[in-house]
């Protein structure tokens, strides 16, 4: 709906500019205001954002329900909706919030999956390293579970920001946030084998220099790509589970706070801003948690 798009724009450069998203978030949110115009044109309602009621707006979250999106998704949507009109009455476009008592589906915790060490340990044996690009997916592999990078921080690390003689990192995540993250000697020496047989003879494009992950043609790799690399290792490694970038942030967190990390340590290492973020990995291990309790309490 054309009227709608300065709205949406004003909102995109809001994000933007006054709380530096991220542009993958800014598309997000921007995707579940369409979602929402998408709905208006289906049932041939012409209305602005100030003129929408509470009641239309039931509507819509009934129609994405019907559409097969999960809770999770439509608690997404909806979360992006408020997000959008709380902006609105903050610029004066309009005096009442028709999201006030719009509510979402309610959602259990969902904890995430993660790896065990063996299962790391086979997808890195997957890695056919006499390829010219196998030192580099396994540089990719062991950055990704040394330091619990999202995918977004492992495809924007830099060289000027890579500091290895002391052991650290310096990425920048959600919100421009930058923070400094440790980095182990395994995947700080699997880097400089990285460097040494194959970005140093690659003929690197204008602009990329600084980036420290690359393609064959000289150009910072993708997240695409990134997934595309962990899929095929998975499969090869026979790992039936459907696994992301993502798998190695959650395995890396898992694996810290089974091994007794303060939980305000690794919530610095994720970057996470809420510890109740972090929080979600105290309870991945509740079978080892049982068992120590079963072996030690003098009532177990």
């Amino acid at each position: 709906m054309k009227a709608w798009a300065p709205y949406i724009k004003g909102f995109r450069s809001y994000l933007q500019l006054e709380r530096s998203l991220s542009s993958n978030t800014l598309e997000a949110y921007e995707h579940d205001i369409e979602k929402l115009c998408q709905f208006l044109d289906y049932k041939k309602l012409v209305v602005t954002p100030e003129g929408i009621k509470h009641e239309t707006l039931q509507e819509f979250l009934m129609w994405i329900h019907e559409l097969g999106m999960t809770a999770r998704t439509q608690a997404r949507v909806i979360s992006g909706i408020k997000a959008f009109y709380k902006y609105l009455l903050m610029e004066n476009m309009m005096q009442d919030d028709p999201t006030e008592l719009l509510e979402g589906p309610k959602l259990g915790q969902k904890l995430p999956d993660f790896l065990t060490v063996e299962e790391i340990n086979a997808l890195i044996g997957a890695i056919d390293r006499s390829k010219p690009e196998g030192e580099r997916n396994k540089a990719i592999i062991e950055t990704l579970y040394s330091c619990g990078l999202r995918v977004s921080e492992l495809v924007n690390l830099k060289l000027s920001l890579c500091f290895f003689d002391i052991g650290f990192i310096k990425v920048t995540g959600k919100g421009n946030k930058e923070r400094i993250v440790p980095v182990g000697s395994v995947a700080i020496n699997q880097l400089q084998r990285y460097f040494e047989s194959y970005r140093n003879h690659l003929n690197i494009k204008a602009g990329q220099e600084d980036y420290v992950f690359l393609n064959r043609r000289g150009a910072r790799l993708t997240r695409v790509m990134i997934f595309t690399i962990i899929k095929d290792l998975a499969r090869i490694a026979g790992i039936r589970n459907s696994i992301s970038p993502h798998t190695f942030r959650h395995s890396f967190a898992t694996h810290l706070i089974e091994g007794g990390a303060d939980l305000r340590a690794v919530q610095e290492m994720l970057g996470h801003s809420s510890i109740t973020t972090t929080e979600i990995y105290t309870h991945l291990d509740r079978e080892y948690l049982r068992s120590a309790i079963l072996q030690f309490h003098p009532r177990g």
